[in-house]
C-alpha cells in the first residue's frame, strides 16, 4: 500500500506542476508585466531544471539509493514551492520553477525504479503504471484549480503553494519504506525453484554454489556489448524517441481549435472539453494499469502505436480538406483587431487552456509530455502581446485573468467576429467531428501504450547496478527531444504544412510498431533478475 501511495503521489505532483503554469501564467503576466521572452523563460525554466536533473540524477539514484533520492527530491520540491509561493520578483519565479523541475525529474526516475524493485513481478506493471495515472490526475487537478483561482487576487501563489501538501505526504510515506528494496539473494532461490531456466546442469550447480552478486558497471558500459548492454540501450532510447516523434507533445496544442470548430464556443464548454480530454486520459491509463500484467507490455505498446498512427493520419487527411488557421508568432496578436475582439466577446474566455497551456495540456502524457513547453510558449506569448499593446481597463483585466488568451489567439488572423463564422472549417462539420474523435483516440492510445509502458520497460530492462544512470540517460533524451520538437514545430508547419506534419507523425507511428515488434522483449510476470538474464544471454544485434 505504501509503495502504491509513493508511486501515485509522485505522479500526482509531477502532473500538477506541469499543468498549473497554464493558469498561473495568465495572472503572472499581468502582475509582473512579463514580456514575450520572459514568459518563454518562465515556462522553459521547469524543463531546463528537469533536463539538468536527468543528467545528474542517475548518479544520485545509483550511488545514494532510490529511497534517499526520493526523500531529497521531496525536500527540494518543498523549497521550490515555498520560493514560488513567497516570491516577489521575476528572477525568483524562474529559480523556483527550475528548482521544481529538478525535483520532479529526480523524483520521477527514483519512484519508477524504487517501486519496480519493491513489488512482486506479477504486480509490477500495475504499480509502476500507477505513477502515470497519478500524472494524469495531477494535470486534471491543476486545470480545476486554475479555474477555481482564476479570479482570486494573487491566485497564482495558492496554485504554486498547494503542491506542498502532496509533497509532504510523499516524504512521510517514504520514511516508512525499507531502505534497500532489491532482494539480490532471490536470484539463488529463483534458480532453485526453476523460475529461471538455466541452460544446463553445470550452470544450475554454479548458481547454487555462488549467491547472486550485484555487478558493477560504469556509464560507458551502456554502449558496450558486455551483458548485451548496447541492445538494452537501443531498446530504451528507441522507446523514448518514438514516444516523442509520434507527435504527442504537439497534437494537443491545437485541441482548442478543434473544440471551437465543433461548437464548443463558450467559456464553460471549452473548459469542460479540456477536462473531458483529461478524464479520457485518466480512464485510458487505468485500462493500461489493469492490462499491463495480463496482456503484456508488447501488446499494449503495439496496439497503442497502431491506433496513434491511424489517428494522426486521419487528422492530417481531414486538415488537407479543411485547413486550420494557425497564428504564427508572438507579435501577431498585437494587431488592434485582436484586442478589439478580446473585449468584444467577454463570455468566451477559455478556448480550452490547451491552446494556451505551456503543456499542451491536459493532456500530453506525463513524463512524456514533460516538456511541450515551447510550442505552447509561442502560442501563449502571441496571445499575451495583445494585452500589453494597450492599457488594460479594470473590466478587461478580469477577463484576461479568466483566460481570454485563447480568444486573442483565435483572432490573430484579424477577424473581429466570433471565430470560425464563415471559416472553411464551419462548412466541414462531419470532418470536424472525425478530427475530434481522432484526437480522443490519440489521447487514449498514448495513455494505454507509450505513456505508461515506456517507463515501466525502462525500469525493468537494466541491471540494478546501473539502473539509475541508464534510466536518467534515456530520460534526458526524452526532455531534450521534447524541447527540440516543441521548438521546431511551428517552423516545420511553415515549411511543409500542417497536414503533412501529421501524416509524417503517422508514418513515424508505423515505424514505431516495427521497432517494438523487432526489438522490445516481453517482460510481464518475470522477476528483474530473470529479465536481466534474458538480455544477457541473447547475442542479439
Amino acid at each position: 500500500l505504501l509503495s502504491a501511495t509513493v508511486s501515485l503521489l509522485g505522479g500526482l505532483i509531477f502532473g500538477y506542476e506541469l499543468g498549473i503554469i497554464s493558469g498561473a501564467l495568465l495572472q503572472l503576466q499581468i502582475d509582473f508585466h512579463l514580456s514575450c521572452l520572459q514568459q518563454e523563460v518562465l515556462v522553459s525554466a521547469l524543463l531546463i531544471g528537469a533536463l539538468l536533473a536527468s543528467l545528474a540524477g542517475g548518479i544520485l539514484i545509483d550511488h545514494h539509493g532510490r529511497r534517499r533520492a526520493i526523500l531529497v527530491s521531496s525536500l527540494v520540491l518543498l523549497v521550490g514551492s515555498l520560493i514560488l509561493t513567497l516570491v516577489r520578483s521575476f528572477i525568483g519565479l524562474v529559480i523556483g520553477r527550475m528548482t521544481v523541475g529538478f525535483a520532479i525529474s529526480v523524483s520521477s526516475m527514483a519512484c519508477c525504479i524504487y517501486v519496480s524493485e519493491m513489488v512482486a513481478a506479477h504486480q509490477r506493471g500495475l504499480l509502476v503504471c500507477l505513477y502515470e495515472a497519478g500524472i494524469t490526475v495531477g494535470i486534471l487537478l491543476s486545470y480545476v484549480l486554475n479555474y477555481v483561482f482564476a479570479d482570486v487576487e494573487e491566485g497564482w501563489r495558492y496554485m504554486f503553494g498547494l503542491a506542498i501538501a502532496p509533497t509532504a505526504m510523499q516524504f512521510l510515506s517514504v520514511l516508512f519504506l525499507p531502505v534497500n528494496p532489491v532482494k539480490l539473494s532471490s536470484w539463488d532461490s529463483d534458480c532453485q525453484k526453476g523460475l529461471i531456466q538455466l541452460q544446463d546442469t553445470e550452470d544450475r550447480a554454479a548458481a547454487k554454489r555462488e549467491p547472486y552478486k550485484e555487478k558493477h558497471y560504469s556509464f560507458l558500459d551502456l554502449f558496450r556489448t558486455r551483458d548485451n548492454m548496447r541492445r538494452r540501450t537501443l531498446v530504451g532510447l528507441g522507446l523514448v524517441l518514438f514516444q516523442q516523434f509520434t507527435g504527442q507533445p504537439n497534437v494537443l496544442g491545437y485541441a482548442s481549435k478543434i473544440f471551437n470548430s465543433v461548437g464548443f464556443q463558450s467559456n464553460s464548454s471549452a473548459i469542460l472539453a479540456s477536462v473531458g480530454l483529461g478524464a479520457i486520459k485518466v480512464v485510458a491509463t487505468l485500462i493500461a494499469m489493469a492490462f499491463a500484467d495480463k496482456a503484456g507490455r508488447r501488446v499494449l505498446l503495439m496496439a497503442g502505436c497502431v491506433v496513434m498512427a491511424i489517428s494522426v493520419t486521419t487528422i492530417g487527411l481531414t486538415s488537407r480538406i479543411g485547413p486550420l488557421a494557425i497564428a504564427r508568432d508572438c507579435k501577431a496578436a498585437a494587431d488592434p483587431n485582436a484586442s478589439h475582439s478580446l473585449t468584444q466577446h467577454p463570455l468566451r474566455p477559455i478556448s480550452s487552456q490547451s491552446a494556451v497551456s505551456p503543456i499542451p495540456p491536459a493532456l500530453g502524457a506525463g513524463k512524456s509530455q514533460a516538456g511541450p513547453g515551447f510550442a505552447a510558449t509561442r502560442s501563449l506569448t502571441k496571445a499575451f502581446t495583445s494585452t500589453q499593446s494597450r492599457e488594460v481597463g479594470p473590466d478587461s483585466s478580469l477577463i484576461q485573468k479568466r483566460g481570454l488568451v485563447g480568444q486573442a489567439k483565435e483572432d490573430t488572423t484579424g477577424r473581429t467576429g466570433p471565430p470560425f463564422r464563415g471559416a472553411p472549417w464551419a462548412e466541414h462539420m462531419v470532418l470536424n467531428w472525425i478530427t475530434l474523435l481522432s484526437m480522443m483516440a490519440f489521447v487514449s492510445a498514448f495513455s494505454i501504450g507509450f505513456g505508461p509502458i515506456t517507463w515501466l520497460v525502462l525500469s525493468e530492462i537494466y541491471p540494478a547496478g546501473i539502473r539509475g544512470r541508464a534510466f536518467a540517460f534515456c530520460n534526458s533524451f526524452n526532455w531534450a527531444v521534447n524541447l527540440l520538437i516543441s521548438l521546431t514545430f511551428l517552423d516545420l508547419i511553415d515549411a511543409i504544412g500542417f497536414s503533412w506534419m501529421f501524416l509524417l507523425y503517422g508514418l513515424t507511428g508505423v515505424m514505431a510498431v516495427i521497432f517494438i515488434y523487432l526489438f522490445v522483449p516481453e517482460t510481464k510476470g518475470q522477476s528483474l533478475e530473470e529479465i536481466d538474464q534474458q538480455f544477457s544471454g541473447k547475442q542479439y544485434v
